[in-house]
């Protein structure tokens, strides 16, 4: 591996994650927001900001055990149909969409199954409108196992391991100016 490839590799290594962290954010925010609409639900606030845990106000809420569901469920299904749809079309950033998606995966399920210990986010409104302990467990740990599974096998598409292959060079700084606009434009958002 040149200089060069290391060099691109290295922009991709640390954008992707710090992108897929926003994405999953968004995606989350945008199922709490969704299942409120739908259930006639008044969304007083969503904070996104880079910098900080997002959060969907909603009150009233009427029927707030489908809102919180709501974050999660969007905050997976979204980003897995897009991955799919991108696979599907064999575009070439299947893999960095397949990493999103599996990134989206365990952030969720970890945060549900992990937030349950302390009954906090999402987890806590969880508990309190019903949901009991175990689907947490069971629905976050298959979450995070699957967010995993996607992530098998895929260093080479990112230049690592023994059959690895250069990170194209439209990737890794299509990371970076996608990582740049939802940052820039969630810092926006939170100024409203």
């Amino acid at each position: 591996m040149t200089k060069r490839d290391r060099t691109h590799q290295v922009v991709l290594l640390v954008s992707l994650p710090l992108l897929a962290w926003l994405v999953m954010m968004v995606f989350h925010e945008a199922g709490h927001v969704l299942g409120a609409w739908l259930t006639g639900g008044d969304v007083r606030r969503v904070v996104l900001h880079p910098l900080a845990f997002s959060r969907t106000d909603v009150n009233p809420n009427p029927a707030p055990g489908v809102v919180v569901w709501a974050g999660p469920i969007v905050g997976v299904a979204l980003p897995l149909s897009i991955w799919l749809l991108a696979a599907w079309r064999r575009l070439r950033v299947t893999p960095i969409l397949r990493f999103i998606a599996g990134f989206c995966l365990l952030a969720n399920g970890a945060y549900l199954a992990g937030g349950s210990f302390d009954r906090v986010g999402d987890a806590g409104d969880m508990l309190r409108t019903g949901t009991p302990i175990v689907v947490l467990w069971v629905v976050g740990g298959l979450a995070a196992a699957s967010g995993l599974a996607l992530w098998h096998r895929q260093g080479k598409h990112f230049g690592l391991g023994r059959d690895a292959t250069p990170v194209p060079v439209r990737q890794a700084y299509g990371c970076v100016l996608a990582l740049m606009l939802i940052a820039v434009g969630m810092w926006g958002w939170s100024l409203q």
